[in-house]
């Protein structure tokens, strides 16, 4: 029976050692590197300034709605496959184009070279072929690569969180977001807090409405502009007397309907300006049905930077308040 014994040890004694081997290569994966919201697009240089670059520019480049300015949804950067070596695999996220004998399709690949890494390849038989893929499935694409920015967002506001209690003992709500914003007001209903960045600022509001109030009679946007409007002639005023913040008149705000943990929800993009002043910029809304507690609760960021760039603040502010968690749950 020894030497049975013995082989028996000795296939756990490798199986283990196989198993350790793997999670130790998953494990010593190098850290990714890369700004926030810019993609590596690997691809050769004649497609890429060709029809199927078009197409990808397209996608990856569409502008952000809600932005009083045109602004691009990822940076794209263009890799020869042949330069795809080394440094160039550790950027977060990329995407590959691959022209081969195969049907078109993709691949996602999830941490290949570096960690964390999201990765998609397209690949195809004709260059047509690629291109009726990208765009069948740009959406899809985008909403990867979104995910694993927000996720990357938080990890890096994890570093350093404020104490949400204020929002926990008057709303009801857990939020994740820096030390870097500090409150503006607390009261039962409504929270603001508040971020001084470079030529402005940044702004968290977190308040409830009875559930009515967002559906009665009214198209649900006309109810959400209302009610921002009166939120800001309450709580946000201007630098002068009489002046407040408003819903922008000039431009219908973006309304999707989706889910939020679960939850009946609205999201609404668009622009505020302050009502008398030259005040303007974008603003990004999640009103949550909370049948429990019969209310809506809205939790809303806007950004004051005038004369600059604002995809990345109003990105941020996207990732906070995708972390909002309701106590009860």
């Amino acid at each position: 029976m020894r030497p049975l014994l013995f082989l028996v040890l000795s296939s756990i004694f490798l199986f283990s050692c196989g198993e350790k081997s793997k999670n130790q290569k998953t494990s010593s994966a190098s850290d990714s590197s890369g700004n926030l919201n810019s993609i590596n697009i690997v691809i050769e240089n004649e497609d890429w300034n060709g029809m199927i670059g078009e197409k990808l520019r397209k996608i990856f480049a569409a502008n952000v709605d809600g932005l009083p300015q045109q602004e691009p949804l990822f940076n794209i950067n263009q890799i020869p496959p042949n330069a795809f070596t080394g440094f160039a695999r550790k950027n977060r996220t990329f995407i590959k184009i691959e022209l081969n004998n195969s049907q078109p399709s993709h691949t996602f690949l999830i941490d290949s070279f570096a960690k964390p890494q999201t990765g998609i390849v397209v690949s195809g038989k004709s260059k047509m072929g690629i291109i009726e893929h990208l765009e069948e499935n740009g959406d899809l694409f985008i909403r990867k690569f979104q995910k694993t920015e927000i996720k990357e967002q938080l990890r890096r506001i994890s570093k350093s969180l404020k104490d949400d209690a204020p929002l926990t003992s008057n709303l009801g709500v857990k939020l994740q977001f820096p030390t870097a914003y500090r409150y503006a007001k607390e009261e039962k209903d409504f929270v603001w807090m508040r971020k001084d960045i470079k030529h402005g600022s940044m702004e968290l509001t977190i308040y409830e409405v009875p559930i009515h109030a967002i559906e009665n009679d009214k198209d649900v946007i006309c109810n959400v502009i209302n009610i921002r409007d009166s939120i800001g002639e309450q709580h946000i005023p201007g630098p002068s007397e009489g002046q407040h913040m408003i819903t922008e008149e000039a431009f219908a705000p973006y309304i999707n309907e989706i889910k939020f943990r679960g939850r009946k929800a609205y999201e609404i993009k668009g622009t505020w300006e302050v009502k008398g002043a030259f005040m303007a910029g974008p603003f990004l809304t999640y009103a949550i049905k909370d049948e429990a507690n019969d209310r809506y609760l809205m939790a809303e960021g806007f950004v004051f930077r005038p004369s600059y760039s604002k995809r990345d603040q109003i990105f941020e502010i996207e990732a906070i308040l995708k972390s909002l968690q309701f106590t009860e749950d």
